[in-house]
């Protein structure tokens, strides 16, 4: 079998995201495009943003809900990773026209006090590396038409990452229990979602300690002072110039975030 063209596939992703013309599911094109090859590809695509300048800063999950597994018709989550151009400062707006399709949802961040590396890590070592916990927003941007793509698209298009923004509290997270944090949703003062920190592979960290795990195959693994964005707790929302989303998390505080 010919091997793809990683760093083909890779670059019309990132044509797709400098123009902001949604394209079509990468398998539409390469139906022989699988996981480990997906992965790869997410590589290019981050190693592209870093030869440009960027910095990875961290990480994010995605698919962590059993439902979503279930919609998307898969049996585990995925991964993608942040830089430093993603990053929305506490206080700042998402300027939506930067993006093709933006939307939000409502997650627990984790700020890294150790580096977390190899096959063994469990969420007990997560909560002993992390410094801090932040309620915060993941800003979605699918690179495809109408968000519509498989398991392995959405892998490499580096886990439709846009932007994050982080609340302004930070919180130790000793003796607090994640799986029991409530988090009201809201978009323009209207409830769009509850949800509790267990709807995250039932427990946050265990989410965190999936993906040092899977890193593990591939010898990497988190740094210190990384930021990871441990998987959303409710379905995410459309945004456009004007909204204003906001999420509000038992014990660690409210993060919001306004639209332009």
């Amino acid at each position: 079998m010919t091997p793809l063209p990683k760093d083909e596939i890779a670059r019309t992703l990132i044509e797709a995201a400098q123009t902001r013309t949604a394209v079509a599911p990468l398998t539409d094109t390469y139906p022989d495009l699988d996981f480990d090859t997906a992965y790869e590809v997410q590589d290019a695509l981050v190693a592209a943003r870093v030869n440009a300048g960027a910095v990875v800063v961290g990480a994010k999950l995605g698919l962590t809900s059993r439902a979503k597994q279930l919609q998307m018709k898969v049996d585990r989550p995925l991964y993608g990773f942040l830089t430093d151009d993603m990053q929305i400062d506490t206080g700042e707006s998402l300027e939506c026209g930067r993006f093709i399709q933006p939307r939000c949802e409502p997650e627990i961040a984790f700020l890294l006090g150790d580096a977390l590396a190899g096959a063994h890590v469990t969420a007990a070592h997560v909560l002993a590396a992390t410094e801090f916990v932040f309620p915060a927003v993941d800003v979605l941007d699918s690179r495809f038409a109408g968000y519509a793509f498989t398991f392995t698209d959405v892998i490499a298009d580096n886990s439709s990452s846009a932007a994050f923004t982080l609340g302004g509290q930070a919180t130790d997270p000793e003796g607090i229990d994640l799986r029991l944090i409530g988090c009201s949703f809201e978009k323009n003062g209207q409830l769009v979602a509850t949800a509790a920190g267990a709807a995250v592979m039932g427990h946050p960290a265990a989410s965190v300690a999936w993906m040092v795990r899977q890193l593990a195959r591939r010898g990497r693994g988190l740094a210190a002072g990384q930021v990871v964005m441990a998987g959303a707790l409710t379905e995410a929302v459309p945004v456009s110039p004007g909204d204003t989303v906001v999420a509000r998390f038992d014990r660690l505080g409210t993060v919001e975030l306004a639209c332009r």
